[in-house]
């Protein structure tokens, strides 16, 4: 075997994170299995590796016997003394295999199980990387787009994966070189490589845009309680604040309103109701229901988490909202069924 192969082995070590030893194992492994099936696979082969030498040595194993009963494993003792004169009947014999035929079975193999080591050691680098970034926001690179099927192919890093249509914002487009966020929903080991779950309809693409604009999330002080979204039109977050004298909603708000523009923007314009947590469930659902006024919220089974909520007759389309949704984001968002009624009269959400 030449010089450049261990040197190829080397040069793997170091630049792809595989041991040597890992990969002169299998290369042998597979001349093993390659050497048997050129001899019929009777044969019992064996093939040591020497890096400090820088050879390969593949040898058949045969068996010393007065008398040949398989020609595939068994050798006469006068046989056996050509090859090697201190040969006895009983012991075995090792036969070195030296055909020029072997000899490119045995470069063959080890180019494919060298090229099989780059790519594991690529997926497994891959799925590293892609595990570390799991539950967070990203931003890619779409490279492009399947014009039959939606689905964006995105360049994160080094590396590629799909943002199926149906986890793209409802409307919204994309064009090639453009840079987005996206979120890691999971990241699972499959058959063909890392298989990465990315989104940008999911609630913790919000949760995370929130945590890179306002450093109060970022350093503990306000915490998210819940997100409850209708990706690409309204999303409602509750953000509680462990200080006192920090006002959680203002903060998110941020400075002229800064903070939470930047989000709706890359979010393409997707509405944001925050909403101020409070552990008692009557304050948190009429805080919930927001845009809306609420006169009180009415606790009707606790254990259920069910509740009514009276509001104003001429705010009860806005509790509602556009086909419900207002009303669906805040039991989403608060864990509550909420009833709807307004002062003169009753409504059942």
């Amino acid at each position: 075997m030449s010089k450049e192969f261990f040197e190829a082995v080397k040069m793997l070590e170091a630049e792809k994170g595989i041991p040597a030893d890992y990969l002169y194992e299998k290369i042998s492994a597979a001349i093993i299995v390659a050497a048997k099936h050129d001899f019929g696979g009777k044969d019992i082969v064996h093939c040591d590796i020497d890096p400090d030498k820088q050879k390969i040595k593949v040898y058949v194993t045969k068996n010393v016997v007065e008398e040949v009963e398989d020609p595939d494993t068994d050798l006469t003792l006068e046989q056996a003394q050509m090859i090697r004169k201190s040969a006895k009947v009983g012991k075995t014999i090792d036969i070195p295999l030296k055909t020029k035929n072997f000899g490119r079975i045995v470069a063959q193999t080890a180019k494919h199980v060298i090229r099989q080591g780059i790519r594991e050691a690529e997926r497994g680098q891959m799925l590293k990387e892609f595990q570390s970034k799991n539950q967070e926001l990203l931003s890619a690179k779409v490279s492009r787009i399947d014009p039959m099927t939606g689905n964006a192919t995105l360049e994160i890093g080094k590396n590629e994966a799909i943002l199926p249509r149906a986890e793209q914002v409802p409307g919204e487009e994309f064009y090639e070189g453009e840079t987005i966020k996206i979120f890691v929903v999971d990241v699972k080991e499959g058959n063909k490589g890392p298989k990465i779950m990315i989104s940008r309809t999911h609630p913790g693409l919000v949760r995370r845009l929130f945590e890179t604009e306002v450093p109060e999330i970022f350093d503990g002080t306000i915490e998210i309680k819940s997100v409850s979204r209708e990706a690409g039109s309204r999303t409602k977050i509750a953000v509680y604040s462990k200080e006192d004298d920090v006002d959680p909603v203002g903060s998110c708000i941020g400075p002229r309103g800064q903070r939470v523009s930047n989000i709706v923007d890359a979010l393409g314009g997707e509405k944001i109701d925050i909403v101020k947590y409070d552990e008692d469930p009557a304050e948190f659902v009429a805080a919930a229901l927001a845009p809306s006024d609420v006169v009180s919220v009415e606790i009707l089974d606790e254990s259920a988490k069910s509740c009514r909520a009276t509001v104003p007759d001429d705010q009860l389309s806005l509790a509602i909202g556009n086909k419900g949704q207002n009303v669906r984001l805040a039991a989403k968002l608060t864990g509550w069924k909420i009833d709807i009624k307004p002062e003169s009269g009753f409504y059942e959400g």
